[in-house]
């Protein structure tokens, strides 16, 4: 058995104001060697952790690894199906650095990253089973 590892929720350095940011996903990233998480800047990020306690930038928040053996709430961009697989939400819109959406079919890569369990609307903190589905190509 390996030593000095975590599993499930840890404490991490905000890099970013993750205020209001709970059930946001978020990537791992540093200031000069040491860990902290911020949102996503571009839609194929791998913003693989979920904020479940917010704070202020360099406070330090609870985050999560999305799981492989239970479903999660993670907050959404527009609406989505059962059966939809999730996506980044575009980071070009602040306020949607950090929320899902369905996979768009607008041209371009995409990193699949949990699959919708149900019907959602924009805002909503929609059931999802994450899945390492990885980059998704769409030829618009």
């Amino acid at each position: 058995m390996q030593t000095d590892t975590k599993s499930g929720v840890f404490r991490v350095l905000a890099g970013a104001n993750l205020t209001g940011k709970y059930g946001y996903l978020v990537k791992m990233t540093h200031d000069t060697g040491v860990p902290e998480v911020v949102l996503p800047s571009a839609i194929a990020d791998l913003a693989v952790y979920l904020v479940d306690d917010e704070n202020i930038d360099g406070g330090l928040v609870s985050v999560e690894p999305l799981p492989g053996d239970r479903n999660v709430r993670v907050c959404l961009k527009g609406t989505c199906n059962p059966g939809d697989v999730l996506v980044l939400a575009d980071p070009d819109t602040a306020a949607d650095a950090g929320k899902v959406r369905a996979l768009p079919a607008a041209a371009g890569t995409y990193r699949g990253l949990a699959v919708a369990e149900e019907k959602g609307v924009d805002g909503q903190f929609v059931l999802c089973r994450p899945y390492a589905i990885g980059n998704i190509v769409v030829n618009g």
